[in-house]
């Protein structure tokens, strides 16, 4: 039986990537991203792929979230990755923080992940060895930050690695794993075009960072070449 992936922020950029790539090596893929009627590329997918399913979902909207786990109820889910992410506004230091950006960052970086763990929980346990990724990023790490701002980012993030940690210890009787990815600073519209890595490379890492993932790694913080990051 071939193995399934839900990724959500699937319409471009890495989670787009990901989608190709489990598609490539047989895994049905439930998709999701905010405006499926504008992801033309993944849209496009629909026509070689069978194993593909696509979703309209914004991870905000809890209702939704739990509709769709409804909609999904007894499919077991092996791999559930949380892509989608806002990053806010770029280039404001220490005085310039504007609070509801910094409210609308928390609730797709952090609080939609955990709801979202909450849903499917019953879909991972039943699969053989559930795992739920989560994309973070280095930006999170205190051990890392040599260089303060980003106030907003960082902290939405480093909230989040803290979600991961204690899904880790909560899902484990369920024999199910918990962590976090930084995918490396990516050519995406969020990474921007002097990015260090194209998508490719990302995902590539990342999926063989998930393929072999063993239990003795639930609930770490690794990079896309499978490293792990200190907190």
């Amino acid at each position: 039986m071939a193995k399934h992936l839900l990724i959500t922020g699937a319409n471009r950029g890495i989670g787009l990537t990901m989608v190709k790539h489990y598609l490539a090596d047989g895994w049905l893929v439930t998709a999701c991203c905010r405006a499926p009627e504008q992801a033309e590329e993944l849209q496009s997918l629909l026509d070689d792929n069978e194993g593909l399913s696509i979703f309209q979902l914004d991870v905000t909207d809890y209702e939704a979230i739990d509709e769709l786990a409804e909609n999904l109820n007894g499919e077991p889910i092996d791999l559930l990755i949380n892509n989608a992410g806002y990053y806010g506004p770029k280039g404001v230091g220490f005085g310039g923080t504007d609070v509801e950006e910094w409210r609308q960052v928390f609730e797709i970086n952090t609080i939609a992940p955990l709801k979202i763990a909450e849903a499917f929980k019953a879909h991972l346990s039943q699969a053989d060895h559930g795992i739920y990724a989560a994309i973070s990023s280095k930006m999170g790490s205190m051990s890392d930050n040599g260089s303060g701002g980003s106030y907003i980012y960082r902290s939405s993030k480093a909230a989040l690695n803290s979600v991961v940690k204690s899904l880790s210890i909560d899902l484990q009787p369920d024999n199910i794993s918990a962590i976090a990815i930084h995918p490396g600073w990516v050519q995406t519209d969020m990474g921007g075009p002097n990015a260090l890595i194209t998508t490719e490379q990302s995902v590539s890492g990342i999926k063989q960072l998930l393929d072999n993932l063993s239990t003795d790694q639930n609930g770490g913080f690794y990079d896309y070449n499978g490293s792990e990051i200190a907190w």
